[in-house]
């Protein structure tokens, strides 16, 4: 028996085959050259330096989790007993003219009442949101409350 007589025992399970017409021939399925057809490549995801720009893309920068919307400006009840009579009105406008809130660049804030102190007058609050123990505090005196 002699090396060029030498027969396999099992049958290829897949042909042999080289070059152009092989499955892995040539470039050994890693496409043409450069850094991705070398062998140990590492190449930085794409993804991570979108990550990176997008703070500054959307233009907010660190605080990128902060509210935009301005937060509303607290008035306790105990001020709006010293500043205003029994039966008036109480709007972001009046408290504005009384002085208890201030307008930013121009424009009205949000005001939030909150029931800290005693009422004893009849008040009607017109635009402003309300706590809920501020609620009770002034439909107990008889008070209205509109949004």
């Amino acid at each position: 028996m002699q090396m060029h007589n030498i027969q396999r025992n099992t049958k290829r399970k897949y042909s042999q085959s080289v070059g152009r017409g092989g499955k892995r021939g040539k470039t050994s399925g890693r496409g043409t050259k450069g850094q991705k057809a070398r062998s140990g490549r590492k190449i930085r995801p794409e993804i991570r330096d979108v990550i990176m720009r997008l703070p500054k893309l959307r233009g907010r920068g660190k605080n990128i989790n902060q509210s935009i919307q301005a937060d509303a400006v607290i008035v306790d009840i105990e001020l709006l007993e010293k500043r205003f009579e029994a039966t008036e009105v109480v709007t972001p406008q009046t408290l504005l003219e009384k002085g208890l809130i201030e307008s930013v660049s121009g424009v009205l804030p949000k005001v939030k009442i909150l029931g800290s102190g005693e009422l004893t007058k009849k008040l009607s609050i017109v635009g402003c949101s309300v706590s809920a123990g501020a609620k009770t505090k002034i439909e107990k005196v008889g008070g209205k409350i509109t949004a």
